[in-house]
């Protein structure tokens, strides 16, 4: 009679889950290995070449370098950009320098960093090469803080008096306005020492500065608060004591002139069709 418990043949060949696992292992190893030998390869020809020939640059040897890597597969096949908000992606991207399908060794990191460093939006970037096809851009952008004229012109600046040419300072309505040449290095000690004091923020729309050492403060009834050179601060505080007694900023004047720190002069605002009364620092059109 034939045994019952007998293992047919067919089962008895067949190979257990770990040979059969470490043969598919090794299939799937099989391709990076030679990628990875002939990356080792093409190293080592790139550095012999490099050594026999003293003309060969570093950009031209990484991009033959790249070209040759890219037959291996090493092609640029995402481009992601992370921190974006007021940049314009186009001239960003043209500034990365890199589209989909190049070679990814042949794209330098440094000088695409150097490219969009000169973007006036850009304050800081890291530029990342994640092999096999991926490029990453992070940026750290310059926040608008106020709103600059000069010469008729309007731009807008961040806290370091950094120009921003490529945003509009038309959609900035709410940011402070500051006018005349120096001012945008010394807008921020100027209008955080005005933040200190809310009462008086309100009334002034423009800071104005005068011959690159001193600030005029235009507010919304037209007056001039003249206040003196690197003592704002003291100014502003006795400007807020003013108002708050006496509701100076709310009076008809011309001018009010802070400069002494023992005397205040008042100036009443002159008779209508007057033309010695000065105009008020325009504001930035709107977009039609």
């Amino acid at each position: 009679m034939p045994r019952l418990n007998r293992t047919p043949r067919n089962l008895r060949d067949r190979p257990g889950r770990l040979k059969l696992l470490l043969r598919r292992q090794r299939r799937l190893l099989r391709p990076a290995v030679l990628v990875l030998a002939g990356l080792v390869a093409l190293a080592a020809v790139s550095a012999l070449i490099r050594a026999t020939s003293p003309s060969a640059t570093l950009t031209t040897m990484r991009e033959r370098f790249g070209h040759a890597a890219a037959f291996a597969g090493l092609r640029v096949q995402d481009l992601v950009i992370e921190g974006r908000a007021t940049t314009p992606e186009p001239l960003l991207r043209a500034a990365i320098g890199v589209s989909r399908g190049d070679p990814i060794l042949g794209f330098s990191v440094a000088d695409a960093q150097a490219r969009i460093l000169t973007l006036g939006s850009v304050e800081s970037v890291t530029v990342e090469r994640l092999l096999p096809g991926t490029i990453l851009v992070s940026l750290n952008e310059r926040r608008p803080f106020a709103v600059w004229q000069n010469q008729g012109k309007f731009v807008l600046i961040d806290r370091d008096g950094t120009v921003l040419p490529d945003q509009d300072p038309a959609r900035a309505a709410k940011l402070p306005l500051v006018v005349g040449a120096g001012a945008p290095a010394h807008a921020a000690a100027l209008l955080d020492a005005l933040a200190a004091w809310p009462a008086l923020q309100s009334h002034v729309v423009a800071a104005v500065r005068v011959g690159e050492r001193r600030w005029n403060l235009r507010t919304s009834n037209g007056a001039d608060v003249l206040l003196p050179e690197d003592a704002e601060s003291a100014a502003l505080q006795r400007l807020a004591s003013l108002q708050q007694d006496h509701a100076l900023l709310d009076r008809p004047l011309q001018v009010v002139d802070l400069r002494l720190p023992d005397r205040l002069v008042v100036r009443p605002q002159a008779a209508r069709g007057d033309s010695s009364t000065s105009a008020v620092p325009a504001s930035p059109k709107k977009p039609g």
